[in-house]
């Protein structure tokens, strides 16, 4: 069994999305219950993100519903692309937030409000940032193991309150240490600063994935995959394509093979090609493979032997790199 059949089923995705809109409907009753105790505008800026968390947490538990869906005659490719939407609507949401924070803690800086409470405040921030450590930790292992881009743009969020909840803690404990009022909104503008970073971060991987940006990574990973079982009548590739889309992985290129095979030997030879893209990716694996008949000036690079075509002796098989085989080469009769 293969490392990508071995993984969970979608369920699994659906489960961690919902844990997620829990434990953050959770935690946002933690913060506006310490921001109400102290009055502390860090602590708002760390709730006012934990309302952006909580929808955020809605929008990915239904885009992982959607993303689960088989292809069928009008969504062909699948329904995984809502989660490039999803990341960006949540990376969107984060910029917001993070305007939101300054513009309620800038002008404190100058007109400092003294906090109450401090030390109940400390004590509820610390415990939800606890809680948000753990959960983001295992949404963005999820994501991963699940190939989520909708969990794991969750988990990076969620970590990114884990940041914003340290910082407002650090600046917290100086206000307490130092009695220095105008720490407080300081720290808030800049936690916020982090927090615009991380959207960006967010809708670029969501604008990539949209517009089907080349994926060097998934490219090199596929033909080291063809190349460590690859077969002397496999004389290269070229025009490679590939893609992620939720937990499908969309994959084609071109396979040039020795021109006197037959087309039931070609065939032959691209079927074991799709068997060792489907033992790495999966039933899932979306696979297209066109055969390609050899050129004269391709003879160096061919392992076949004998061969009844061959002009030019063979020198070496050239290595297969994603950046070599995304290029096209011309055909014969073109």
């Amino acid at each position: 069994m293969s490392e990508y059949e071995a993984r969970p089923h979608p369920r699994a995705a659906v489960i961690a999305a919902s844990a997620s809109l829990a434990v953050g409907a959770l935690l946002l009753g933690i913060k506006f219950l310490a921001y109400s105790q102290t009055g502390s505008s860090a602590i708002l800026s760390d709730a006012l993100e934990s309302i952006v968390n909580v929808v955020a947490a809605s929008f990915a538990l239904i885009s992982v519903v959607y993303a689960a869906a088989p292809p069928d005659s009008r969504h062909p490719y699948g329904h995984g692309t809502i989660e490039f939407f999803a990341a960006g609507f949540e990376g969107g949401l984060i910029i917001v937030a993070g305007c939101g924070i300054i513009w309620e803690s800038f002008g404190k800086i100058f007109s400092p409000v003294p906090l109450a409470n401090l030390d109940q405040g400390l004590v509820l921030l610390a415990g939800a940032g606890v809680i948000n450590l753990l959960l983001g930790l295992a949404l963005v292992r999820s994501g991963k193991r699940l190939r989520s881009l909708t969990l794991t743009a969750d988990g990076k969020h969620v970590l990114t309150d884990v940041i914003t909840s340290a910082g407002v803690l650090v600046g917290l404990v100086l206000v307490r240490l130092t009695d220095v009022a105008w720490l407080d909104p300081a720290v808030a503008c800049l936690v916020a600063a982090n927090i615009l970073f991380t959207g960006y971060k967010l809708m670029r991987q969501a604008f990539a994935g949209l517009m089907r940006e080349a994926d060097p990574q998934l490219l090199d990973e596929i033909c080291l995959k063809l190349s460590a079982r690859r077969k002397p009548a496999w004389i290269g590739i070229h025009r490679l394509r590939a893609w992620r889309s939720g937990s499908r992985t969309h994959i084609d290129f071109h396979l040039i093979l020795p021109r006197d095979l037959s087309l039931e030997a070609a065939h032959a030879e691209v079927r074991e090609v799709e068997d060792i893209l489907y033992a790495a990716y999966g039933s899932q694996a979306d696979l297209l493979i066109h055969a390609d008949p050899c050129r004269e000036a391709q003879c160096p690079e061919c392992g076949e032997d004998p061969c009844r075509s061959r002009a030019r002796d063979a020198v070496r098989a050239c290595l297969w790199f994603g950046d070599t085989a995304s290029l096209d080469q011309e055909e014969p009769g073109r």
